[in-house]
């Protein structure tokens, strides 16, 4: 059985993948420099997540709680 925090860091990853592909389409289609000021703050807040959901997976494998 999962534990439920490590479903939870899944879903954060799964979470961070997908902000970034918003970025990417969104400051792609982007019509004014406010949107890609918009999406340039997605795109960094879904790396910062992304980041630190590596690091609590890291550490979770070091403790013995990652599958």
């Amino acid at each position: 059985m999962e534990r439920k925090c490590n479903k939870h860091l899944k879903e954060a990853l799964d979470l961070a993948r997908s902000l970034i592909i918003l970025a990417d389409d969104g400051e792609r289609d982007s019509e004014d420099d406010s949107c890609s000021l918009l999406y340039g703050i997605v795109r960094d807040c879904a790396y910062r997540i992304k980041k630190d959901a590596e690091c609590e997976v890291e550490k979770h494998r070091t403790g013995g709680r990652w599958p």
